[in-house]
């Protein structure tokens, strides 16, 4: 492989991974919390 392939495999490894890491540390610092809702579902009243 030349030079600039492994630069852009680096490069694209550094993207992938870190736009995952951060997604993760982004997850741990703010939860998705679920509510449930107050009334059940069946509205077929």
């Amino acid at each position: 492989m030349s030079a600039s392939a492994i630069v852009m495999l680096i490069v694209s490894i550094v993207v992938v991974w870190g736009g995952l890491a951060l997604a993760i540390l982004r997850l741990r610092a703010h939860p998705e919390v679920r509510v449930p809702p107050d009334t059940p579902e069946d509205h077929s009243i």
